[in-house]
């Protein structure tokens, strides 16, 4: 992880983003929209794997080849928007090639003075990957690129007094049109999440069953999200959108799941179950335990008995 991060070219301003993209400087220091609709910019100017100081949302009219959902593909085919926070490493051979569309580049001071300096971080798709990418009806292609045409016109237009406040407006309208939209894309592919959430309880089961908590502990989002090729990030707000509940509480819920198991068919003591789950304190597993079901682990033993 370390050599990746030493390996990747930090892109410090969207100054030297422009100017390696061989554009002209940015009308504003710390925001530019760069719209290459017409005329498709060459991102083989950008080094393989680089890092952005500054927050990178990018609508592309098409996409180059079908992009997986898991196993199965998107319905959806007209563009489709990324994200990319700073301090991200973008690059390497699984991602999607740039196309024809809008790039808008904000740099973090840009947002300083307004609430939504703290809430972008709480929108996060920010963290999916390339792939994760959402993906626009022909209708929601039609906002998303009303939004970027206000954010241009105010951009190429005369700064004002009023210009930093219409743009973080417009901002936060395209990332809640976003948010909607990755709401409804949870939605459409609901068949396909809902095999992936079948799979995800037999990644869990296998993880207890061959005893793996033993020797690599209680099992982790990044663990699940590694096995179903998924975002850690995307996953748990794919799962929130089926269930009501993120990763980390869908493990919770199997271990206790797997703890009321071995308390109720087997004599190990508190301390032996705790180890068996992947519990590195036994303290620990008894107050998920009785947080959960509202019952120690022995009194849940007793009760059961």
């Amino acid at each position: 992880m370390k050599k990746e991060e030493t390996d990747s070219y930090k892109l410090h301003s969207i100054s030297d983003a422009h100017r390696m993209l061989g554009l002209p400087k940015p009308m504003h220091p710390l925001i530019s929209l760069i719209n290459n609709s017409q005329n498709t910019v060459d991102v083989n100017k950008l080094p393989h794997s680089h890092v952005l100081n500054f927050y990178k949302i990018s609508y592309k009219t098409q996409f180059s080849g079908k992009l997986k959902y898991g196993q199965g593909h998107y319905d959806f085919d007209e563009g489709g928007l990324l994200f990319a926070s700073p301090n991200q490493i973008i690059g390497g051979s699984d991602e999607v090639k740039e196309q024809a569309g809008y790039t808008l580049l904000i740099h973090p001071d840009f947002l300083l003075g307004y609430p939504l300096a703290k809430e972008i971080k709480q929108y996060g798709f920010f963290s999916y990957t390339a792939n994760e990418a959402l993906h626009l009806s022909e209708k929601e292609r039609a906002t998303i690129v009303a939004v970027f045409g206000i954010i241009e016109e105010e951009l190429s237009s005369r700064i004002d007094d009023f210009s930093q406040d219409v743009l973080i407006a417009q901002i936060e309208l395209l990332l809640n049109y976003a948010q909607r939209f990755y709401k409804r894309q949870f939605i459409t592919r609901k068949a396909v999440n809902n095999s992936i959430l079948q799979k995800l309880e037999e990644v869990l089961d296998e993880y207890f069953n061959n005893r793996m908590a033993l020797s690599q502990g209680i099992p982790t989002v990044q663990y699940l999200s590694e096995q179903l090729n998924f975002s850690a990030s995307y996953l748990s707000d794919m799962l929130r959108s089926l269930t009501g509940q993120n990763a980390q509480q869908h493990i919770h819920l199997k271990l206790i799941e797997k703890a009321k198991e071995i308390l109720s068919t087997t004599n190990l003591t508190v301390s032996e179950v705790a180890y068996e789950l992947g519990f590195e304190h036994p303290q620990s597993f008894s107050k998920l335990f009785k947080n959960k079901t509202n019952l120690s682990p022995l009194e849940f033993r007793r009760s059961f008995n």
